[in-house]
């Protein structure tokens, strides 16, 4: 090591010394203007989606040569970014203009602690809206309060007095696993909101009875990120099907690439899609298209038990295509 810094130093008598430095386009961080609405994410600086950093002329040629533009996304939440969002969909894919046109805007669901939200989601896992409301609401009063939802209160509450108000045992354990790992550190509320996607996925369905559908709406949903495309939702693969006239139902694997001209919004273009499928569909069940006074997180938990019929008919059917699988459906189940 002391060797390359020593012959980085000394310059080389043959060869020309440049007469105008490299640079790149500087990085540009504006602060984040305040929000006075409390449903909004944590503050974090605001920063430019497409950022490279300045190089300095005095470093060596070889760490000049590793440095490469980086992307850096804002949440929804951020005042302005959904109707760029908007914008830029219009403009990156004319199917999906006519949709955007049709539908109302996203409306974005209140913020919760991200424990809070991973709890919620474990407790309606592959229930209807109205039953998984009635036993989140008896879960609140056993911990006193939403405030009071902890992992130490959580890993309190012994699998007995979870199962009298009708959450089961696995389910039980799916929380105090939850529970375990923010009390062992290795998750916490500012890490999860810190953390970049990949990396939160990674450590999300390292939870028992946490899977990648169940990861992908709460990205979503709970910490309003940009660009997550449930390539697992039922749903949204109907949806590419019919918006590009494909004869096949997608894989997951071909999802990335069908919808690479939405990024780095993919949150958002999925918010049309499942809206768009629900109107084709024409179900008398949940038909709430186009009413904003419902959230599409709740529009989504009432759609699970079609969704698991539908999923589950498609394994028997072709179990190599199938997408029932741990995980992939119904929050993680």
């Amino acid at each position: 090591m002391a060797e390359e810094s020593e012959s980085a130093s000394e310059p080389n008598p043959n060869t020309p010394t440049p007469t105008n430095p490299p640079s790149t386009d500087a990085i540009n961080v504006v602060p984040l203007q305040a929000h006075s609405p409390p449903t909004k994410l944590p503050s974090r600086p605001r920063k430019t989606r497409k950022l490279s950093n300045t190089i300095d002329p005095s470093l060596p040629k070889t760490q000049i040569s590793t440095i490469v533009p980086r992307i850096v996304s804002r949440s929804l939440s951020y005042e302005g970014e959904l109707e760029s969002a908007i914008n830029y969909l219009k403009s990156s894919d004319p199917l999906l203009s006519p949709l955007i046109e049709t539908y109302p805007l996203p409306t974005l669901e209140l913020f919760q602690p991200p424990f809070l939200a991973l709890t919620k989601s474990i407790l309606f896992q592959q229930l209807a809206y109205k039953a998984g409301s009635s036993i989140y609401t008896r879960f609140i009063s056993l911990c006193g309060g939403e405030s009071n939802v902890v992992p130490d209160m959580v890993l309190g509450l012994a699998p007995q007095q979870l199962r009298q108000i009708g959450v089961s045992a696995r389910k039980a354990s799916y929380l105090h696993d939850l529970a375990r790992k923010y009390q062992n550190g290795i998750l916490s509320d500012k890490s999860i909101v810190d953390m970049d996607d990949k990396s939160l996925f990674t450590m999300l369905t390292m939870v028992n009875g946490i899977g990648s559908w169940s990861v992908h709406m709460f990205m979503i949903f709970s910490l309003h990120r940009p660009d997550v495309l449930p390539i697992h939702d039922l749903g949204i693969r109907k949806g590419v099907r019919m918006l590009y006239g494909l004869e096949d139902l997608p894989r997951p694997s071909q999802m990335d690439q069908l919808c690479e001209k939405w990024k780095p919004y993919r949150s958002v273009a999925s918010w049309y899609i499942w809206r768009f499928v629900e109107a084709k569909g024409g179900n008398s069940k949940g038909n709430v298209v186009g009413n904003s006074d419902v959230s599409l997180q709740q529009q989504m938990l009432s759609m699970q038990q079609q969704q698991q019929q539908q999923q589950q008919h498609q394994q028997f059917l072709d179990p190599i295509n199938g997408i029932l699988d741990v995980g992939a459906c119904a929050w993680g189940q």
